[in-house]
């Protein structure tokens, strides 16, 4: 070993890392066993992109710290005349949804009503003497409290004891007391926090511990995994929706399952080694729908297996990914949309290179995400937005790909440097890439579901992995009912609630019991939950 080179000295193959790792983890507590695996993961990545010489400086500090922003304001700054002096710039207006919350944000608070202490409706005013008292909008006073997560209870019963006999008398359980150890609301809670919000099942159980309510890693993973089966049926009911969209976006990201690892290192010759969570949300006519599919599979194969529910009759759906040829399906026809801001930011990570060739291209795309941002404003119809891009972002366009094509044959740009690349990707798929110019209701890009795969990265960040196939089973479960809840603004907690106080019925129905069909009023509000583990 080259220990003057100390991070190719770091790279192991992955038998000398899985052998490593084992004898560090008797030593190390579990989150700095999950730092110290990150690590040996990391390392080697970084060493390839730097022995292929495929990392630029910039690359490397967006790669560490991340890239603040891609506007082209930022990427590409206008240069400020000599000649006048700096002017102070204007004060931002304030953007909406920032700062306090309001009274009618705390949907989730319970409500207490408080009558008024000496007067009554129908009264006589004490100040006139002469009207009657009638109801008027209440008084509303907001107060918060801090408990743990999970709260517990303890009932202690009296129990008396003759003197004589010996014989006891304990009090009976009260009602409140329920008949099992756990309520259902435990499952749910540990979901949302581990699948919601990425907090491992050992922070969790640390948190509880040190707040005096114990709860073991072990535990919530029951809880989790018995809720899982309430939810699934509705899940399922999802998938079968979701294949008759006609719009539908997907993507995939790398995952880590401890089981299906150790498959492929099983194998003698596997044909992939990857694992990856696919992301599929699709636009319903009412709805939007997000699921998950952690794997060996491609985000395309993933598709496949969806389109394989869709009706026989129905048109092939319009699929917006980006340009990877793994997320296309193989097997069904879509009509593809490449994402836009992907065919973008190859001209923002070389815009410090060729400055003015790049805000040249960022301008005119500009003016297409500002005209589509108009048209949603407006609220304009598939149709009318389609017309709007004609007639405002397709002389733009038509503009930059003659610029692109003039830059490649007049030798002006390197095909083989960073610029090229960028223009031979937009050129290449420039059909997928202005799909919104021909198809109504065609979107512009696939941030939607890039935002719906944040949910996965955190969890893998904080996570770090699954240990088996059943536990990234239960994580799809969640994460796609979560985020589906989510995009329809429905409270998760409440709908979880609701399908655990009447498994029997989603198991019969599923389809009632749909997020959208799920309607819950503050004076209904809680519902009585039904146990679904006893421990």
């Amino acid at each position: 070993m080259n220990k003057t080179a100390p991070f190719a000295w770091l790279v192991l193959p992955e038998a000398q890392r899985v052998a490593f790792l084992q004898q560090v983890r008797v030593w190390v507590t579990d989150e700095q066993f999950e730092r110290i695996a990150a690590m040996t993961e990391a390392v080697p990545k970084l060493v390839e992109m730097l022995d292929q010489d495929q990392l630029t400086i910039e690359q490397l500090r967006k790669l560490a710290f991340g890239a603040p922003t891609e506007k082209t304001a930022t990427v590409c700054p206008p240069e400020k005349p000599a000649q006048k002096p700096p002017e102070l710039p204007a004060p931002k207006p304030r953007r909406r949804g920032h700062g306090r919350c309001g009274v009618k944000a705390y949907t989730g608070a319970r409500q207490v009503r408080v009558s008024h202490r000496t007067l009554r409706t129908g009264e006589s005013c004490p100040a006139c003497r002469e009207g009657k008292l009638s109801p008027s909008r209440p008084a509303k006073a907001v107060h918060l409290q801090g408990q743990p997560p999970i709260i517990a209870t303890v009932f202690e019963m009296e129990v008396l004891r003759c003197q004589r006999c010996g014989k006891t008398f304990t009090a009976p359980t009260p009602p409140e007391a329920g008949t099992q150890k756990f309520d259902s609301s435990v499952g749910i809670m540990v979901a949302l926090l581990r699948y919601g919000s990425g907090l491992p099942f050992y922070r969790l159980a640390q948190w509880q511990m040190n707040l005096g309510v114990p709860l073991p890693a072990s535990v919530q993973w029951e809880q989790a995994n018995a809720l899982a089966g309430v939810i699934e049926p509705v899940v399922n009911e999802l998938i079968t929706l979701a294949a008759q969209a006609p719009t539908l976006f997907n993507d995939d990201t790398t995952m880590r399952v401890g089981a299906l690892r150790k498959q492929i290192e099983a194998e003698e010759k596997p044909k992939r080694t990857g694992i990856f969570t696919s992301g599929i949300v699709v636009e319903t006519p009412d709805h939007p729908i997000a699921l998950f599919f952690t794997g060996r599979q491609h985000a395309g194969e993933n598709l496949d297996d969806l389109l394989r529910q869709r009706a026989a009759d129905l048109a092939p759906p319009l699929q917006m990914c980006d340009g990877l040829a793994r997320n296309e399906p193989k097997e069904f026809q879509t009509l593809l949309a490449c994402c836009l801001a992907h065919g973008r930011r190859g001209f923002v990570e070389v815009a410090s290179h060729f400055p003015d060739q790049c805000r040249f291209v960022l301008d005119c795309l500009r003016v297409v995400y500002h005209t589509d941002a108009r048209a949603q404003e407006e609220r304009l119809s598939p149709e009318d937005r389609l017309a709007r891009h004609r007639s405002e972002s397709q002389p733009v366009l038509e503009k930059l790909k003659a610029w692109m094509a003039a830059q490649l044959d007049n030798h002006l740009v390197e095909p083989n440097s960073g610029l090229g690349q960028a223009i031979g990707y937009m050129q290449r798929r420039w059909t997928q890439l202005t799909r919104f110019l021909h198809e109504s209701g065609a979107p512009l890009d696939n941030n939607i579901c890039e935002r719906a795969l944040k949910m996965v990265v955190l969890h893998r960040k904080n996570s770090l992995a699954y240990k088996t196939a059943r536990g990234a089973k239960v994580g799809d479960l969640f994460m796609s009912l979560i985020q589906t809840c989510r995009l329809n603004l429905i409270n998760p907690f409440e709908y979880l609630s609701a399908l655990t106080a009447n498994s029997e019925a989603v198991r019969a129905n599923p389809a009632k019991f749909l997020p959208w069909n799920y309607t819950a009023t503050i004076s209904s509000w809680p519902p009585t939950p039904s146990p679904v583990n006893s421990s």
